[in-house]
């Protein structure tokens, strides 16, 4: 729950405009005896949604959103993990980098940081890509990140399983960087 003057700072804005907005409707508030308004937070974020408006990092963290300002990459060769890490850091340097080498690990750092984007493996050890793809994409609190698959075996059928489970896209080993990389600014500038 949020006083007026606490959704103004979440929201950039003054008191009195977040004053505004309740007196005018537009943002469902009650009183307190005291008489001062009070937002609960499905309201607040009710209301950002509705008028297309960023998400404040103060809300994000509980709107079950994905981070779009991070990626985790999850691949059990180390080498190759790291490569791309050090790639992306290079090319879009904002970006938060999450490094998981199996699927366990995976699983445990997307529930707590719920990346923007996910790297993904197929195989794994522990708990395989394709059971990570179909956790994530069947439960919205993971933020509904962007997964992009990659593979080493050669399983013609892979690409059109991996893509009805849920993955955004799909490439093959060894991989083209710069590819993934026009794919994930793609993602970004939408």
């Amino acid at each position: 729950m949020y006083s007026a003057l606490e959704v103004a700072n979440m929201c950039g804005v003054v008191n009195q405009t977040a004053i505004n907005w309740i007196r005018n409707g537009y943002l469902k508030a009650f009183n307190t005896p005291g008489g001062q308004y009070r937002v609960y937070h499905e309201d607040l974020l009710s209301f950002i949604k509705d008028r297309g408006m960023k998400i404040p990092e103060d809300l994000e963290d509980s709107a079950g959103q994905a981070h779009w300002n991070s990626i985790i990459i999850v691949d059990d060769d180390r080498v190759l993990n790291e490569a791309i890490a050090t790639f992306l850091t290079k090319n879009i340097p904002e970006l938060r980098i999450y490094q998981s080498y199996d699927g366990f690990d995976a699983g445990s750092q997307i529930a707590k940081y719920r990346p923007g984007f996910i790297i993904l493996d197929i195989d794994l050890p522990g708990i395989g890509g394709k059971e990570i793809c179909t956790k994530i994409k069947s439960d919205d609190s993971f933020g509904e990140p962007y997964i992009i698959v990659v593979t080493g075996l050669e399983d013609s059928t892979l690409k059109t399983q991996m893509l009805e489970l849920g993955a955004d896209s799909f490439f093959k080993k060894p991989l083209d960087f710069n590819a993934i990389l026009n794919e994930i600014n793609t993602v970004i500038t939408q």
